[in-house]
């Protein structure tokens, strides 16, 4: 720099070929400000500027900038090999040198929040024992380990007591079942895992101290590679069974229900502790039932419905409600400059989103647009509707939506903090059911009896057969499309026609009432049609039924439903007959338990962490934190640690426990 002699993060005006250094930030970070101090004292005449270090032969990559007031940021220069030559600048031979503004900013969005999830630099203190246990990676399967320590590592007590380790490694009955048969044998799998986690008996010996990221013991006998684990879970599932990463919200629920119909299958293997005849299954420690309280816009009335159970409590980041750190600088933005150093990486800024804020959004009241209600003749009326708990389970699982589609339909991460304190209280957001002086929804309107009767179908409008009709299809086949988007919409009746033309009953009439009709439009998905059409217009490429299948699969998400479907483009239809296939497996799998949901007070304790570094949930790598005895504890694969400083704000799943369960496990466990 010709005016402090600095000889890093250089640029060069392309008018007077005044060397300077990049913009000081507000911090005093950055460069020495050198080439702006001279474009303000020359009279704002000559804006354009260069990163030395970024010229190369391929002149379309150098760093270019306009400090003009109507520019402001980046440009391409397309005589820039010239105006370099008058400078003396020979570009022929050149090689870069430097990183170029982008590549800085990718790199930060890359990494952002990398060291604190793995707490990267920290001097941290390897432990080991029963419950600390690592696990090896077989190669992008750190997504597996991350929720098999959760579960099986000691945290839950009660899976624990029932695949893990009392009296010995081998002592537990579940693993009594012949060579033959155990490598597919879930539960033996699950038991063998658990009891390698909780009995210590794998662990090597524990050095005096090492960071976090020291490579660990090749030693074979020191290592845990749950391979035969991952096999048996994934060998017939269209993504767990491959070696690429994986979402891990989506293998915790599909784990769960691997587990659920292997513990009800499992016969005389398999009794309660505590002498009941129903086996409880690890679903149940979860299960949790939310109560909808719709408002019908038309007459006031109310109608109260229950969900069916779930295990995963799923909230939306309301961006909204961010909130940043106070900076008294003004020319904060100058943080991403183009003249940012790499000793500038760490300075980004990032909004901060409260945990309470996230459950405000889940629980606060919606408008439903077009309900059709029973009591109403089935006619379409707006609706207000809100959500709260009907139990509290033993542990609560919550997954923060930190994955949204962004404007060119890729997945990207939400930077943000999510603010959320160990100690939390759900007691507000428990559903109270019908209250005295509610007037509710007349019950025998929605069907009552020991038969009840298929919904009405709806009146198809003249006008819109008219015009169906006149685009070439058959009087019977535009019925079947009027009467599976409600009646008159014609546009959605078009796209139902497209979709089904081909379907082999597509000509035939319909059936007395419109039943088929109603099967086709409102078959048993448990998907929101809403989510599905909205996907369907917006990414454009993909068939009614495949959004349907991905959206069903990603239980609801529409970010991940489309990341889903755009990562099977390969083979969409192999991978969604795969899904069918699984699907109905387990419908065909014994019934779930019929024990009621377990429920107290909706006081809970923070007692885990699954955190996720990447662009997207299929790429990237997790980390675990658990507290044991009080103490936080990192587990990145096979490196086990004290944590220091747990990420609570940048982890992708919570794991939280019922405070009066604590020190009490279920005794059926």
């Amino acid at each position: 720099c010709e005016k402090s002699g600095d000889n890093q993060n250089l640029w060069v005006n392309l008018s007077d070929g005044f060397i300077g250094g990049g913009r000081k930030n507000w911090d005093g970070s950055g460069g020495s400000n050198g080439a702006l101090d001279h474009f303000i004292e020359t009279g704002e005449k000559y804006p354009l500027v260069v990163k030395l270090g970024t010229i190369t032969e391929d002149i379309s990559t150098a760093d270019c900038y306009s400090y003009a007031k109507d520019e402001d940021g980046p440009v391409k220069i397309p005589n820039l090999k010239e105006l370099l030559e008058k400078r003396g600048i020979m570009v022929a031979g050149m090689q870069k040198t430097v990183k170029s503004t982008a590549e800085l900013e990718v790199e930060l969005n890359a990494t952002y929040a990398f060291d604190a999830i793995t707490e990267k630099g920290a001097n941290l203190i390897p432990v080991a024992g029963p419950g600390l246990q690592g696990l090896q990676n077989l190669g992008n399967s750190c997504y597996m380990n991350s929720v098999a320590q959760m579960l099986f590592s000691g945290t839950i007590a009660e899976l624990s007591c029932r695949y893990g380790a009392s009296d010995g490694v081998t002592s537990n009955s579940l693993l009594e079942v012949s060579p033959t048969n155990a490598s597919n044998d879930l539960l033996c799998q699950a038991t063998k895992l658990s009891s390698a986690l909780t009995s210590g008996l794998f662990c090597g010996p524990v050095p005096d101290s090492a960071e976090v990221s020291d490579s660990s013991s090749s030693d074979p006998k020191h290592r845990v590679a749950p391979r035969m684990f991952k096999h048996v879970i994934g060998h017939d599932h269209v993504d767990f069974k491959t070696g690429q990463q994986q979402d891990a919200a989506q293998y915790f629920q599909y784990l769960l229900e691997k587990l659920d119909r292997a513990e009800l299958g499992a016969g005389e293997r398999l009794k309660s502790k505590d002498g009941s005849d129903s086996v409880l299954t690890t679903s149940h420690l979860f299960s949790y039932k939310t109560e909808s309280r719709l408002v019908c816009e038309t007459d006031q009335l109310i109608k109260y419905k229950e969900s069916p159970a779930e295990t995963m409590l799923s909230l939306r980041i309301p961006m909204s409600k961010a909130t940043t750190p106070d900076v008294e600088m003004p020319d904060l933005k100058k943080q991403k400059s183009e003249e940012s150093g790499e000793e500038d990486k760490e300075k980004k800024v990032v909004p901060t989103v409260t945990f309470e804020a996230c459950l405000d959004e889940w629980s606060a009241s919606t408008t439903i647009d077009d309900l059709r209600w029973p009591h109403l003749q089935n006619s379409v009326s707006s609706a207000t509707t809100r959500s709260r708990f009907v139990n509290f389970p033993r542990y609560l699982l919550v997954h923060m939506q930190r994955y949204e589609i962004g404007d060119d339909w890729q997945p990207r991460k939400i930077e943000v903090n999510i603010d959320v304190p160990e100690e939390i209280s759900l007691q507000e957001l428990k559903g109270t059911g019908p209250q005295e002086g509610e007037k509710l929804v007349p019950e025998e309107t929605e069907g009552s009896g020991e038969a009840p009767s298929a919904p009405a179908a709806p009146i198809i409008d003249e006008g819109a057969l008219g015009q169906l009709m006149d685009m070439g299809f058959s009087m019977n086949g535009c019925k079947r499309a009027l009467t599976a988007v409600g009646g008159s919409n014609v546009e959605a009746a078009m796209n139902w026609v497209f979709e089904h033309s081909t379907d082999p009953d597509f000509n035939d009439p319909l059936p007395e009432g419109g039943a088929g009709a109603q099967e086709s439009a409102s078959s048993d998905t448990g998907v929101d049609e809403g989510v599905v059409m909205s996907l369907v217009e917006n990414l454009g490429c993909f068939t009614v039924d495949q959004v349907r299948a991905a959206v069903k699969h990603c239980a609801g998400a529409a970010d991940r439903a489309a990341d889903w479907l755009f990562s099977h483009m390969d083979d969409l239809d192999g991978a969604i007959a795969a899904l069918e296939s699984s699907a109905t497996a387990s419908a065909s799998s014994e019934p779930k338990s019929k024990t009621p949901l377990e429920d107290g007070e909706g006081k809970y304790s923070l007692v885990g962490l699954v955190s996720h570094i990447g662009k997207n949930t299929g790429s990237g790598h997790y980390v675990a934190h658990l507290k044991k005895d009080g103490k936080w504890v990192i587990f990145n694969d096979e490196k086990v640690a004290l944590s220091k400083d747990p990420p609570v704000q940048h982890a992708y799943m919570y794991l939280f426990q019922r405070n009066d369960t604590a020190g009490s496990p279920h005794p059926a466990y």
